[in-house]
């Protein structure tokens, strides 16, 4: 990675944005300030919300920090199936007390206007998910100091991040938790992925960018694997989830080590994208029939996961989780960071004496 951008955060530690209210300023803040990358997540948040958050971060700290952006969706889902699905859904409406959401309540996330306010008040990093921007867009953001990433699960994905003229190609691994970053929804992969270590391999051998990988990674053994497979940096979402900072639900919090959620899940029960969360009834009961349909789906069932995270019930939420959930440790995210780094600098110690004995 270019000496300009890990100069940005001294540890190869980056806090994944995590949107729906979970990155908040408080969490990028004390990430940034111990050393790691902080992220805010502009998903789903309006651009002045987006402007404010900004705003606090700055009033909290003068660390760099990153904002996440994401790509506006081709129009190709089936109208017919999302109203098939709205019909399923009657029950769990009618369980919650609230009516369906609009499932046309707009496909772009605001991305342009976001844009503007990014290019009118820099920040130090943006980068995109669910697919990569024209050059235009990425010159645009260059052109005020900004670097840029880009999310990859493929090698081909990551090289349209290196013909777009992104600095670096966030290598997303199937094991990670929230949204597949995937560039097309293709439904006909079912769900299907590439592990993060084999991924790092494919990309390092296709790009010349920096590699920031993600997926699955909880400990600091898992980042000295990462960066020995040929990454730049490790980007961490689920082991942050869980900290003080987070502004994650009490009850999603809890879940991630809960025994009765032993596993996690790639679904589109909730919003019409693969996403893997931890496997419970509404995921159990929708997931085998939701459609190929982002964001109408997302619309769709915003009330009833809002109704059930309101009422505590972890069996309607989306209780998104990558597949190290268990690993969760309850520490705040400034001695999260510290403590991944002396794990990290302990496995590349005893690495390098392995060596040595041969």
């Amino acid at each position: 990675m270019s000496s300009a951008l890990t100069d940005l955060f001294p540890h190869p530690i980056v806090q994944a944005p995590m949107a729906g209210g979970i990155s908040v300023p408080h969490l990028a803040q004390a990430v940034s300030e111990a050393g790691g990358l902080g992220f805010l997540a502009a998903g789903y948040k309006t651009a002045d919300g987006m402007y404010q958050e900004i705003k606090q971060l700055r009033g909290l700290s003068n660390r760099p920090f990153g904002v996440n952006l994401f790509v506006p969706q081709p129009e190709y889902a089936d109208p017919g199936a999302v109203e098939i699905y709205a019909h399923q859904l009657a029950g769990e409406a009618a369980w919650y007390e609230t009516e369906l959401g609009d499932p046309d309540s707009g496909r772009d996330d605001g991305f342009d206007v976001k844009l503007a306010v990014l290019l009118d008040n820099p920040v130090p990093v943006v980068s995109f998910h669910f697919g990569v921007p024209s050059r235009e867009v990425i010159d645009s953001l260059h052109r005020v100091g900004t670097f840029t990433l880009a999310a990859a699960t493929t090698a081909e994905e990551a090289l349209a991040v290196e013909r777009a003229g992104a600095d670096g190609v966030i290598a997303q691994g199937v094991e990670a938790g929230g949204h597949q970053g995937t560039h097309r929804d293709v439904p006909e992969r079912g769900g299907a992925g590439i592990g993060l270590l084999s991924l790092v391999a494919q990309v390092r051998e296709t790009v010349s960018i920096p590699i920031i990988a993600a997926g699955g990674i909880m400990r600091g053994g898992q980042i000295a694997a990462v960066l020995a497979a040929g990454a730049s940096a490790a980007q961490l979402g689920t082991a942050f989830l869980v900290t003080p900072e987070s502004g994650a639900s009490a009850v999603h919090k809890q879940a991630l080590t809960n025994p009765l959620f032993v596993r996690t899940e790639l679904t589109r029960a909730f919003t019409g994208r693969p996403a893997r969360g931890l496997v419970n009834r509404f995921l159990r009961e929708h997931g085998p029939y939701a459609p190929a349909a982002y964001p109408e789906v997302h619309h769709l069932t915003a009330p009833l996961r809002k109704k059930a995270a309101a009422s505590g019930d972890a069996q309607g939420m989306a209780l998104w989780a990558g597949q190290g959930h268990r690993m969760a440790r309850e520490l705040p995210a400034g001695q999260l960071v510290e403590v991944l780094a002396a794990e990290l600098d302990a496995a590349r110690t005893a690495l390098s004496a392995k060596g040595d004995l041969r």
